[in-house]
């Protein structure tokens, strides 16, 4: 019996250093190079899958399956605007001084 290794998925957010690798699955997905902060789905370290957090546009490895990937992209996506939220909303209690 073999044993597959199994995979190292990771979502984070996209770096300066990562624009040859967008530029790259743009180009294999024939579409625009993601813009602005954007996130990067890996496999073992190697990009697979981006999304663009102000447009939610994707570009994907069209040679490698991605639709699990670009799932969790969205639900990433999905957590850090709801976190955004909360943050705008949360009163600033404490955190203003009134001069006496």
């Amino acid at each position: 019996m073999s044993h597959t290794p199994t995979p190292t998925i990771s979502i984070r957010a996209a770096t300066s250093n990562d624009g040859r690798a967008l530029m790259r699955l743009a180009a294999l997905d024939s579409a625009p190079v993601p813009f602005g902060p954007t996130l990067v789905a890996e496999i073992d370290g190697e990009p697979k899958a981006a999304l663009a957090l102000r447009d939610e546009r994707v570009v994907a490895d069209p040679f490698s399956r991605t639709e699990d990937l670009v799932a969790l992209l969205r639900m990433h996506a999905a957590t850090l605007a709801e976190t955004q939220e909360q943050r705008v909303e949360r009163p600033a209690f404490g955190r203003l001084r009134l001069a006496a």
